[in-house]
Formats: C-alpha cells, sequence, structure tokens
C-alpha cells in the first residue's frame, strides 16, 4: 500500500485512528472527543450505548445536582455539549448519521440517538472545528484588557443561531455593571443556602481526582488555593458568599464580552439545544483564541433568572439559559487543559 494511504485519519493527543477502522471503531473514536464537553462542578453527566452503527447518548442522573440544578436543566445542556462534540467528531473521521432526539418507547434518560446512515447528515462546517475541542479550555483567571473584535461577536452568535438559539453579546461598561451586580447578588444567595454548600463541597472533594473541580479552579477564596485538604470542609461550613461574590463582579467588570444563550421555550428540547449551542460557540471562541467561563449563578436562582433578558438586551420572553464571560485568557500549561475526566470505559458500553 502506497505510504499516504497508510496514514491514520486523524493522529492526536486524545487517539489514533487509522484508515481502516471499521464504523463502530470510529463511534469509539469519536466518543474520546465527546466526552470532553463542559459540565457544571464538572460532573460528566453523560453516558453512551454504542452499537455497530449508533450511539446512544444518555443522561447518568446519578450524578445530577439536585439544589443547583433541581430539574436537569443544565444536566441536560451538558448532554447537549457533548452530543456536538460527538457530531464534529464523526464529521472529521468522515461518517455521515441522523439523529433522534428523545426518540419515542425508549428509556426516558435517552436524549439522542445518533445512527450512521450513507445518506446522513453531513455538515461541512463542523471538521474545522475538530481541533478546538481539544484545545477549549475554561478559565476563572481574569482576562486581557483587549476587546473581542466585531467578526469574532458576530461568529459566536452565527454559531449559535445554527443550533437554534438566541444569543446576546454585551461588551459596554455600564451594561456590565448591571450584569456584575446581578451575578455578584445571586452568589450571596446561594452561598447562604447550607444545601447548596453542602452540594458543592461534594464536587470539590480532594479525593476525587477523574470528576469534579480542583480547589484552585473554584474561585471561591485564595484559601482553597493553598488549603486543597481543606476545601471540601471549608465550603461547606462557612458562608462564603461575599468573598465570592466580589471576586466574580470583578470579573465580570474586567471581561470584555459577556454571552448569554436563551431559548423561546424552556424544555427539555430548548436545553438540549442549548447545550449544542454552548459548545459550538465554545469552539468558535477557542479557534480565535479566546476562552471562557461561567456565570450561570442568576440562572440558578429563582427571581433573579427572569431579570437576565433584558438586562442583556434580549426580549423579557426569552429563557435564559447560559450566561458566559469570553476574552483572551491567561496561557495554560501544556496537557493541563480540560478538568480532569473519568475513563471512558465507565462511560461507553
Amino acid at each position: 500500500m502506497d505510504a499516504a494511504m497508510q496514514r491514520p485519519v486523524v493522529d492526536s493527543d486524545h487517539g489514533r485512528l487509522e484508515l481502516s477502522a471499521s464504523v463502530e471503531e470510529r463511534l469509539r473514536f469519536a466518543l474520546r472527543f465527546a466526552v470532553l464537553a463542559p459540565s457544571n462542578h464538572n460532573t460528566q453527566p453523560w453516558r453512551f450505548i454504542v452499537g455497530p452503527d449508533s450511539v446512544a447518548v444518555c443522561a447518568d442522573r446519578l450524578r445530577a445536582l439536585p439544589v443547583a440544578d433541581p430539574f436537569d436543566r443544565e444536566l441536560t445542556i451538558s448532554c447537549g455539549a457533548a452530543l456536538f462534540n460527538l457530531r464534529v467528531a464523526l464529521a472529521r473521521v468522515g461518517l455521515a448519521y441522523s439523529i433522534a432526539l428523545f426518540p419515542s418507547n425508549a428509556d426516558p434518560d435517552v436524549l439522542a440517538e445518533v445512527r450512521i446512515v450513507p445518506d446522513g447528515r453531513c455538515d461541512d462546517t463542523l471538521p474545522d472545528l475538530f481541533d478546538a475541542i481539544a484545545t477549549r479550555v475554561t478559565t476563572r483567571q481574569p482576562f486581557a484588557d483587549e476587546p473581542v473584535d466585531q467578526a469574532v461577536q458576530q461568529a459566536l452568535i452565527a454559531a449559535g443561531t445554527a443550533e437554534g438559539v438566541d444569543i446576546a453579546c454585551v461588551s459596554p461598561l455600564v451594561e456590565r455593571e448591571r450584569i456584575a451586580m446581578l451575578v455578584a447578588l445571586a452568589d450571596r444567595q446561594q452561598f447562604g443556602d447550607p444545601r447548596f454548600r453542602r452540594e458543592l463541597a461534594n464536587w470539590i472533594h480532594p479525593r476525587r481526582r477523574e470528576d469534579g473541580m480542583p480547589a484552585y479552579a473554584t474561585d471561591m477564596m485564595p484559601l482553597l488555593d493553598f488549603a486543597t485538604p481543606l476545601a471540601a470542609s471549608v465550603v461547606r461550613t462557612f458562608d462564603l458568599g461575599g468573598g465570592v461574590a466580589a471576586t466574580h463582579h470583578r470579573l465580570v467588570l474586567g471581561s470584555p464580552l459577556i454571552v448569554c444563550i436563551a431559548t423561546g421555550s424552556d424544555d427539555r428540547e430548548a436545553w438540549l439545544a442549548t447545550g449544542q449551542a454552548l459548545e459550538r460557540v465554545l469552539l468558535a471562541a477557542a479557534s480565535a483564541g479566546l476562552t471562557a467561563s461561567y456565570l450561570n449563578q442568576p440562572i440558578e436562582v429563582p427571581g433573579l433568572r427572569e431579570q437576565l433578558p433584558a438586562l442583556v438586551g434580549l426580549q423579557p420572553s426569552a429563557n435564559a439559559q447560559l450566561l458566559l464571560r469570553i476574552g483572551r485568557g491567561p496561557d495554560v500549561p501544556p496537557g493541563v487543559l480540560h478538568s480532569p475526566r473519568r475513563a471512558l470505559d465507565e462511560v461507553v458500553s
């Protein structure tokens, strides 16, 4: 065989796929990238069932957050982000597919069934996003004092629109100040709830190795940066809301762009669409050399979520689903881009 024909279809830090790989091998390879999707508290609330020519994307509700996310809205969004990564990876390895969302007569935890078909969907724009899956990073550090170019903002809006959601981009300081105040208010309310603190503490426990959040990544307080073994106990015991609110207020004011993702309805279909839009927006941002972090606190607090659409310039009837800050973050050392991930054999069957 000619040497060029022996080259792998994909050769990356997350695996190597040979040209001769079967459909099922390509599916399993693509799942290595699906699991790099973001999730609230890095819960990774997904599992996948692989067949010879299909993948079922399922919710793992044992990894739910009943206090912060009582209706599994953000859990479904996370699974939607994993589904989008799967779509990108399948396009990259040359597999066309059809998708059935919430297939009838199936387990209610099956959110989507992706089936490989010769005449299926083939989005030519997706392979260009593949490399960004591995470089996308969430940072809670301050961003550079550098505005996000209007062309990039339009690309982010187009990415969300392609997945059927509304995107609002906010850059003026006076508008960011209003958003910062709402985020700080939500922080104080959440941390004033002992149930929220217990739930958060469970996901920053030092014994976690393949999921959850390292204490240094939580931005709770400087104390947690050098006392990681005590982080869970500190969060569980003390109301850190004032310090967290002040930190996030500064981060919002120092972020050149705030992005809100919203939908017309507020049901499981809208949540899954939000997840796919989220990852498409994040990959578009990463392709432009930008990074993001989440400011979802106002959306998680009843009574505050309804105030957000007006603050970002959306219709009052819009359902705010996610709030992000986007900008140029600090350089991240090689090998630590993503939060820890569970082994593939724990989430794929």
